[in-house]
């Protein structure tokens, strides 16, 4: 059956999702399109394909466990030098971020990974792209502010055209059923009514 790579997020919901991807693709960064705008609970893996069903499993249950939290996402900040990265910052709801991304790599199930560096839930808008792009997005982007109510994350896969295609939906609390997408492209929507 092969290999496929998946990775575990929450969604950034429209109208910030869609503008911060357009911004992220203003500044250049090359993998802006195929990447919808996320906080990482499973970063990029590489599972055998015949393990799907009982990742699946483990990730209904994760969601079943839990419950909704807040979420507010206010300005930026980098990894450089340690990493070429600019991101909004996660400043109320990094603790549910944790706690939820513990349980989905928890060493006893099929998503169990180490990370390259500590945990710290953030949404990139610039990685590796030039130094002057990576500080315009850092500045153009100090004022963007949202929030919202986590429900539920979800499951995606990359494809070989590098696109990262949602899969399933996981909504939060016992009962809840998954949700099976159809496989869809990366699409940017209209620019949102509001400013930044």
């Amino acid at each position: 059956m092969g290999t496929v790579t998946l990775g575990v997020s929450l969604a950034v919901p429209e109208p910030h999702g869609s503008f911060l991807q357009r911004r992220r693709e203003g500044f250049g960064d090359p993998a802006a399109r195929g990447i919808p705008t996320h906080i990482t609970l499973l970063p990029p893996t590489e599972v055998d394909a015949a393990a799907l069903p009982a990742i699946e499993q483990h990730l209904a249950e994760v969601a079943a466990g839990c419950r909704p939290f807040a979420l507010r996402l206010d300005g930026t900040d980098t990894f450089r030098p340690l990493s070429p990265v600019v991101f909004v910052k996660v400043v109320e709801g990094a603790r549910g971020c944790t706690a939820l991304q513990e349980r989905v790599r928890a060493a006893s199930g099929p998503c169990a990974r180490e990370l390259q560096f500590p945990y710290h839930p953030h949404v990139t808008v610039a990685h590796g792209i030039d130094e002057a792009a990576m500080d315009r997005a850092e500045t153009e982007l100090a004022g963007f502010s949202a929030a919202w109510t986590v429900g539920g994350f979800a499951l995606y896969e990359k494809g070989d055209d590098e696109v990262w295609r949602l899969e399933r939906e996981y909504p939060f609390g016992p009962g809840s059923a998954a949700v099976t997408l159809p496989r869809q492209a990366a699409e940017l929507s209209r620019p949102p009514a509001a400013s930044y």
